[in-house]
């Protein structure tokens, strides 16, 4: 079996996806219930909270509407775990190309380019360096990707899955309500 039932009671093939199959309640739901870090956190620090930091990060440091759309795709990215999650390395290509597969169907869906800019990528490091420190076990072993990366100066905050999932549904509305209606007015 190569799909998934989502949320909505939707089959969502993962070897063969498409932008019809992608439902903006599916996402938000599953992302607010699925934990970072495989759950090895100090509490559950959801994907969705993670997407929320990471846009909060860009509007902070690339404020302006012409980045709302680096903001929507730094939400919406996550929606498969990353490396963290991916287990065997045998399956990492595997993996990855699954991974692509939904991406681009996401991204046909919401009408994104599929390539992630560099702000993106800074801002996402941040928020790992910033979720690191508040919220894994101290360890003395480095993070090479996190050399010169340098946490927020505020904490991560422990907050409710319903109230994350409700806090990311209203950014996502938000970010696709500002794109979608600035591709319409062009």
């Amino acid at each position: 079996m190569s799909w998934i039932l989502t949320i909505s009671a939707r089959k969502f093939d993962l070897l063969n996806p498409a932008a019809a199959m992608v439902r903006t309640s599916d996402i938000v739901h599953a992302l607010s219930l699925v934990c970072r870090f495989t759950g090895h956190c100090a509490y559950h620090y959801s994907v969705a909270q993670h997407s929320l930091l990471v846009a909060s990060i860009l509007a902070e440091h690339c404020p302006g509407p012409e980045n709302q759309g680096i903001a929507l795709k730094a939400t919406i990215r996550h929606l498969l775990p990353n490396e963290q999650g991916q287990g065997l390395s045998a399956l990492v290509d595997v993996y990855q190309q699954i991974e692509d597969r939904v991406w681009f169907a996401i991204c046909e869906h919401f009408a994104l380019d599929p390539d992630l800019p560099a702000s993106v990528k800074r801002a996402d490091m941040v928020a790992l360096a910033t979720e690191k420190r508040d919220l894994l076990p101290e360890h003395p072993e480095p993070w090479p990707c996190l050399l010169g990366i340098e946490p927020m100066p505020f904490r991560v905050a422990r907050t409710d899955y319903e109230e994350v999932r409700i806090m990311f549904h209203r950014r996502l509305l938000e970010l696709l309500s500002t794109t979608h209606r600035g591709r319409a007015v062009a």
